[in-house]
């Protein structure tokens, strides 16, 4: 694909969430509000535009005529900038050719692990984690987890008291993560399913 300008990657990213949250593309008109445009018109070229770059793929005739192209295999997710979404274009580096059920529950994208906090579970720096995306998960998983604006790869644990967690690493050199949810905004972003090595 193309590389996209700024507001290309705005109208690709609503046009993701817009998906993501309703399981239908938005119309034109949406895009014009939430991007501040006086006219649908104005989305629509942008639309073009990214339909030339092949980010998307445009059906006449209708008003939620917007599909994503179908891409082969699992999103690579490198180095996620703080506050922003995990499977934002500009995270993507590269597919993974392999089916998501290959892992259970499927795998829906791989994050590059960053650090060795989790090495005494078999995790180390460079791996692909497989993780499911999902809001949930049970005590002592090890979780994608949202911290305020930081993104971290943690076995989840479960206090006695409801307004506080921690995130535990599975290595002594690390202390546990402690989340007060009263002052620190929390999401569990996805559930590790599995682990691939780079080659060396």
């Amino acid at each position: 694909m193309e590389q996209l300008t700024r507001r290309q990657q705005q109208v690709l990213d609503i046009i993701r969430a817009h998906i993501g949250d309703t399981g239908y593309p938005p119309t034109r008109a949406d895009i014009a509000r939430e991007l501040g445009f006086k006219s649908a018109n104005a989305a629509e070229e942008h639309l073009k535009a990214l339909a030339r770059k092949g980010a998307i793929e445009i059906i006449p005739g209708a008003s939620r005529g917007i599909r994503l192209p179908e891409r082969a295999g699992i999103p690579i997710v490198g180095r996620v900038a703080a506050g922003s979404p995990i499977l934002a274009q500009e995270h993507i580096e590269d597919y993974c050719e392999l089916p998501q059920e290959f892992f259970r529950p499927r795998a829906d994208y791989f994050l590059t692990v960053q650090g060795d906090s989790m090495i005494d579970v078999g995790i180390f720096d460079g791996d692909l984690l497989a993780v499911h995306s999902t809001p949930v998960a049970n005590n002592g998983e090890i979780v994608v987890a949202r911290v305020d604006d930081e993104v971290t790869v943690k076995r989840l644990h479960r206090t006695s008291s409801k307004h506080l967690l921690e995130l535990l690493p599975e290595n002594p050199d690390y202390d546990p993560i402690r989340v007060d949810l009263r002052e620190q905004q929390f999401a569990i972003e996805g559930l590790s399913v599995g682990v691939l090595r780079r080659s060396l």
